[in-house]
């Protein structure tokens, strides 16, 4: 009997055992991962009970709660809902969370660590219970010019300080109004939600920074130029050949540069510096043959490519292939084809790199933290990502992006009085597909620098007749003129 009790007593206790790591584990382990899953509706209705912090641009609200008559006590309310969800996202009691509503939450909830004392006095002194204002570093004025210009086609546009970080521009469009996820009606919220998810334009896609992402196309031809120039293999006026087409290695497909036909220039050698200015294919496709796809990925992801960038929502990586490629396939990534795919922000942050010198600095849209009685709990912060190529690799890759502006296939984004540095891309999406159009550079005036990227789906609406100097870089040169006051 006495065995019987102690065999019973020691399952017990390794039941009690088991119940007490297992709820240990969900408490103190799992605890911020579970409150912080956009699922986790439960910490969201509560959370509605709080006065959640607004969300700022230069000040002004775009997002803030309004107290209401129903058991929420606070309803979620976007000014300009359209114009900023890529940054807001929407909070909703029933469909998760998105944007910074998601990245931010514990501030705006009031909820972080930071914000532990004004919790904690407000027990004391009755104050209500408020989350952390959020103000960000977008320029309202840039921000708007870029959505206006994208004109509901299905692209983005992506602007920073490639000296500070500091996003000023982070434009999706076709865009929705965050307002409709988030009113306290379930059923007419997933109603909503269902609608544009199913819609065929994707808005619910944040492009700038996620979504299906476009080949880059010509864009990416400054990868392989800073491959290049960094592994001594070309300098800017280096001879390099310059037939009327080529044959891929190994194969009987042929490709041409972009005036179909026909040379880089006159002569029977051409330079890196003209291949740039008029984005010639040939030379840039036997270029990264000579590079070899490990030296152009070894750069790529220098860059930041198969990398996620938080900023602090999370990007999607743009990516380069990560097996190994033949020399038909290097060729081809050699102007951002074959399986070569990416965001905005990955290609506005080449060109801020190249901008600052060869230093990446990691881009944020937050430029302060305030508790509800304006107490700074975080202010500005520049974190440096590191040199990803020398000094002098950045000034050899924008004196040739100037020239591709001044005198080149990037002449729309030519600013009277700027010397603008700049690089379109025209991309193949497959044959008789619409092309994705692209323009990447930078700019600084009166010590203010910027640097943007501009993606355009479907050809701008122009099928296969819309490039890239045509409609994107005409984008890109209007977002830096309102971003430097122009």
């Amino acid at each position: 009997m006495s065995r019987n009790i102690r065999v019973v007593g020691i399952v017990m206790l390794a039941m009690f055992l088991a119940l007490f790591g297992s709820s240990t584990y969900i408490q103190f382990v799992q605890e911020p991962q579970l409150v912080a899953d956009g699922r986790n509706t439960r910490t969201l209705l509560e959370s509605y009970e709080v006065q959640r912090g607004p969300i700022l641009v230069d000040g002004t609200p775009i997002a803030y709660s309004q107290a209401d008559d129903t058991s929420y006590m606070f309803q979620r309310v976007y000014t300009d809902g359209e114009l900023y969800a890529p940054i807001t996202g929407y909070y909703s009691a029933n469909q998760g969370a998105t944007g910074l509503e998601e990245a931010m939450n514990a501030e705006l909830s009031g909820t972080a660590d930071s914000q532990f004392f004004t919790s904690l006095r407000a027990l004391f002194t009755g104050e209500e219970p408020a989350g952390a204002a959020i103000e960000t570093t977008i320029n309202p004025n840039a921000q708007q010019v870029a959505f206006d210009l994208l004109d509901g086609r299905p692209g983005a546009v992506f602007a920073y300080d490639p000296a500070t970080g500091a996003i000023l521009v982070s434009a999706s469009s076709p865009s929705f109004d965050p307002n409709s996820l988030a009113m306290h009606d379930d059923a007419e919220v997933i109603t909503n939600y269902n609608d544009l998810l199913n819609d065929p334009l994707n808005p619910l896609y944040n492009r700038a920074i996620a979504g299906n992402l476009n080949p880059p196309g010509s864009v990416f031809k400054l990868v392989v130029a800073a491959a290049a120039l960094e592994n001594g293999l070309a300098t800017a006026d280096s001879e390099l050949d310059n037939p009327e087409e080529w044959t891929l290695p190994g194969s009987t497909s042929k490709i041409y540069n972009p005036n179909h036909g026909q040379k880089c220039g006159s002569d029977d050698k051409t330079t890196l510096r003209i291949a740039l200015q008029y984005s010639c294919n040939i030379p840039f496709a036997q270029l990264a043959v000579e590079l070899g796809d490990d030296k152009i990925r070894e750069m790529a992801e220098a860059f930041g490519f198969n990398s996620s960038v938080d900023i602090p929502m999370e990007s999607t990586p743009s990516y380069y292939p990560t097996d190994p490629l033949d020399d038909a396939q290097t060729a081809l990534t050699g102007f951002g084809q074959y399986d070569v795919s990416a965001t905005p922000l990955q290609m506005a942050m080449i060109s801020g790199a190249i901008a600052n010198g060869g230093e990446m600095i990691q881009p944020t849209l937050i430029e302060q933290v305030l508790t509800p009685s304006l107490q700074v709990i975080q202010g500005p912060q520049v974190e440096s990502l590191g040199n990803v190529i020398s000094s002098a690799t950045a000034t050899a890759l924008t004196d040739m992006m100037q020239g591709s502006v001044a005198d080149g296939v990037a002449s729309n984004a030519q600013i009277a009085g700027v010397d603008v540095a700049g690089k379109t891309g025209t991309a193949e999406n497959g044959e008789g597909e619409p092309y994705s159009l692209w323009f990447t550079g930078f700019a600084e005036l009166d010590g203010q620098q910027v640097a943007v990227a501009v993606v355009l789906e479907d050809g701008g609406g122009m099928g296969q007749s819309g490039t890239g100097n045509g409609l994107a870089a005409t984008i890109g040169q209007q977002v830096i003129k309102a971003v430097l006051e122009l």
